[in-house]
């Protein structure tokens, strides 16, 4: 059985006494690609290093948008000349982030950020992962609305590959009208481990309606671990609990959720083809 983390951070210092361990408990575990996405300049390169370090994982490259404090040009120019590295695949952790940023000012300056990262990953024809948090945790609020009309036009602008394929809503927490908005948009929607959760029956409902052929599964470590292991700090060989669990909801067999959603990753990330 293969499988793919579509979005871990392996960067992290939580995993600096035992990262080589962690990974190779991963491939051990089937995980065949694992994807490092960058928050800042700093972990950007961090993502790239391990990325040419170990031959199954790859790097996005970007910033999140709680980490702009130093989002300025020549720190943009160093992420910008990251992306052409053959293990980078996509542009990310890009977004919104109303939960932790709550001021006005911020938000459009998180807006505009966010364009304009949107802009590089079409010059670069690469897709992105796509960051989105509403204020409280909220199912639906501002951050949905502004996101998905950021997304709109910018998938307007785009054509060929990148327009089937843009990017991934990682770890969505909306509705299943904004799951559906994100699906016209031709976006991949990221599974992490909260669907496992006992208080996750709306999730599960959700993901129960959404198409196996874009989902992705991410574990989001060191955070989001899923059960039987929620008290543990999260790694990527702990996949095969949400893999269990999109399973069984959709009354598939895990090798067969691992199959589908490992091509959904190659289809989206191409892996350097």
């Amino acid at each position: 059985m293969q499988l793919t983390d579509t979005h871990c951070h392996l960067d992290y210092n939580k995993f600096d006494a035992d990262r080589e361990e962690v990974i190779q408990r991963a491939n051990d575990a089937g995980l065949i690609r694992l994807l490092v996405p960058g928050l800042q300049h700093k972990s950007s390169k961090e993502a790239v290093t391990l990325a040419e370090k170990y031959p199954s994982v790859y790097a996005a490259v970007g910033f999140h948008p709680t980490d702009l404090e130093e989002f300025h040009q020549k720190n943009f120019d160093e992420v910008k000349a990251l992306a052409n590295h053959p293990k980078v695949v996509a542009i990310g952790e890009i977004g919104i982030d109303y939960y932790w940023v709550k001021e006005k000012e911020k938000q459009e300056f998180q807006r505009e950020v966010l364009k304009q990262q949107l802009a590089f990953a079409k010059e670069v024809n690469k897709p992105v992962v796509i960051h989105m948090r509403e204020e409280n945790d909220a199912w639906f609020g501002e951050a949905s609305v502004d996101l998905l009309n950021i997304l709109e036009e910018w998938q307007k602008s785009l054509s060929g590959s990148l327009a089937e394929k843009p990017g991934v809503l990682h770890s969505f927490n909306g509705t299943l009208e904004t799951a559906q908005k994100g699906l016209d948009l031709n976006f991949y929607i990221g599974i992490t481990g909260p669907v496992t959760y006992k208080n996750a029956d709306k999730k599960r409902e959700i993901i129960a309606q959404l198409p196996l052929e874009k989902l992705l599964i991410e574990t989001d470590s060191p955070f989001l671990s899923p059960v039987p292991v929620r008290e543990k700090r999260n790694e990527p060989s702990y996949i095969l609990h949400i893999a269990d669990r999109i399973a069984e909801i959709h009354s598939k067999s895990p090798a067969e959720i691992a199959a589908i959603t490992t091509q959904n990753a190659a289809r989206l990330f191409a892996w350097g083809d």
